[in-house]
């Protein structure tokens, strides 16, 4: 992504110290210290996200599971038109390790970022296995070689397909203007809008964002 010109923000969760929970601000909920409200501007900011995590025991890694729990407390704030912040941004997943559940696990990433509501474009995940059992890790350097994993021809070939597809969904969804509101936007049904929508004529190019109710 970097190469074709994306701005790529990578995010380090280890690194920071997360609450668990499904509130905006932890601190606000018992806990003394939480770094989600000051790392939130960032995925907020982006067009595209996605989440990698290592494979323990066939899931997902716990830390993983808490960037998850995050991401669904911000699902309740609305971009300008209503829909779910999360709208007009896509979402893929990278899995790595030791043991079976690569699919497992991108299945459960890629639900939950598509249930807050972003967009998943097709073959929007991507993984590796390396040898059953203990070893070493997907990049880990080895003497005189590429990195673990980096010659494996599946891997790559799938990274750059998960790549340009989620490019290539960004770009059409900027160029759009993002996803129509109609029918979705949330403040509107909160006005008791929901079997009242008439469909707004087309605009050729353009993505329709006005609603109006049965008189």
């Amino acid at each position: 992504m970097s190469g074709a010109g994306v701005q790529v923000d990578r995010l380090h969760a280890i690194n920071h110290d997360i609450a668990p929970g499904v509130q905006p601000d932890m601190r606000e909920h018992g806990w003394d210290s939480d770094e989600w409200p000051e790392l939130w501007p960032r995925v907020q900011a982006a067009d595209i996200l996605v989440l990698g995590t290592p494979l323990w025991l066939g899931e997902g890694s716990s830390v993983c599971r808490r960037i998850i729990e995050r991401l669904y407390a911000m699902s309740g704030q609305l971009n300008q038109v209503g829909q779910s912040v999360y709208y007009n941004k896509v979402g893929g997943a990278v899995i790595t390790g030791n043991e079976d559940g690569v699919k497992h696990t991108s299945m459960s990433l890629l639900f939950a970022l598509q249930h807050l509501g972003l967009t998943i474009p097709p073959q929007a995940d991507v993984g590796w296995i390396g040898e059953v059992g203990p070893g070493p890790s997907y990049g880990d350097p080895r003497d005189g070689q590429e990195p673990v994993g980096f010659d494996s021809a599946f891997t790559r070939h799938n990274a750059t397909i998960m790549s340009w597809n989620l490019m290539h969904t960004a770009d059409l969804l900027r160029r759009a203007g993002g996803l129509p509101n109609y029918g979705n936007d949330r403040n509107a049904l909160q006005e008791g809008e929901v079997f009242g929508y008439i469909k707004p004529e087309p605009i050729a190019g353009t993505a329709t964002s006005t609603h109006k109710k049965e008189t």
